[in-house]
């Protein structure tokens, strides 16, 4: 019998699936088209034209505004540096408690199971983790932005899946090399981890990198700024609301405003989309590898 895709009406299915797709790929790209393309573009003609995916007069002065900061640079260093730190912290958290959950031996399994679920559906709030974290003496600290955030419990629950997952004959034989349970765990178990690991390096990478409000809560000092702040900060200054946080940010007058909106957005993503293509082949794949088994 032949295969579905052979025949005329696979092929047909498959047109109509490409074409489909294609449309929705198109309608997601779009918009970020427009971004790039209005981020340097001249302002009238991005208060004259609704959509444009190319200017018709190209101008760097929003990016000119930005990096006029006298700031820019160190807080791009302090998100590279918090996103980077941050990011193994996490790792190193999450997957070397998920490992002892996974084994079904350990003692107090299921109450650590169980407080586990119990923080994915409730937390202490806002206020609550400002005094712990002011309390641990963390404020105007870069670990104040990296600590209480240290594991994710959804993360967690899916890397415990994917060491359940893992045949036991491979501990087994390990064991019985005289292996132990780090030697386990660092040579047996994170090899194999790598889609999983890649995953979970991106997750965690993109929510540091993206987040400006534990910044706005915990750090007072703008020279600690991450990047996220510091742009935030551009854009109020650009629409003339002047206060002293914002004059911190040190540009020039005039900016831009509009197509400085569409800049912030291109500058803050960039360097996540840098990032993706070298981790794209492990993550569709460690997306699923944890969360076939309960």
């Amino acid at each position: 019998m032949p295969k579905m895709h052979n025949t005329r009406a696979g092929r047909v299915f498959d047109g109509f699936n490409v074409i489909i797709l294609g449309i929705i790929g198109i309608l997601m790209i779009l918009p970020f088209l427009y971004i790039i393309a209005g981020s340097f573009a001249t302002e009238a003609e991005l208060t004259r034209r609704s959509f444009f995916i190319w200017p018709e007069t190209f101008t760097l002065n929003a990016y000119k505004y930005i990096f006029s900061t006298a700031t820019f640079s160190r807080s791009i260093l302090v998100s590279i540096g918090v996103t980077l730190v941050g990011t193994i912290v996490c790792l190193f958290f999450t997957f070397t408690m998920a490992y002892p959950l996974s084994r079904k031996n350990l003692l107090g399994r299921n109450l650590f199971l169980n407080l586990v679920v119990f923080s994915m559906l409730f937390s202490g709030g806002m206020i609550p983790t400002y005094i712990v974290v002011k309390s641990l003496g963390l404020l105007d600290s870069y670990w104040s932005l990296i600590l209480p955030g240290a594991i994710n419990p959804f993360n967690l629950i899916i890397v415990k899946t994917f060491f359940q997952g893992i045949p036991n004959e491979l501990e087994e034989a390990a064991k019985m090399d005289g292996c132990t349970e780090i030697g386990i765990f660092w040579r047996i178990l994170l090899p194999l981890s790598t889609p999983v690991l890649a995953t979970f390096t991106l997750f965690y990478a993109v929510g540091i990198w993206n987040d400006f409000f534990h910044a706005l809560l915990y750090i007072s000092d703008s020279t600690k700024w991450p990047v996220q702040v510091l742009l935030q900060q551009i854009i109020i200054l650009s629409q003339g609301n002047l206060t002293d946080t914002a004059a911190q940010a040190g540009a020039y007058v005039t900016p831009p405003e509009q197509s400085l909106k569409l800049a912030v957005v291109v500058v803050a993503t960039l360097p996540i989309l840098i990032v993706y293509p070298f981790l794209q082949k492990h993550f569709a794949q460690g997306m699923l590898l944890g969360s076939v088994k309960g």
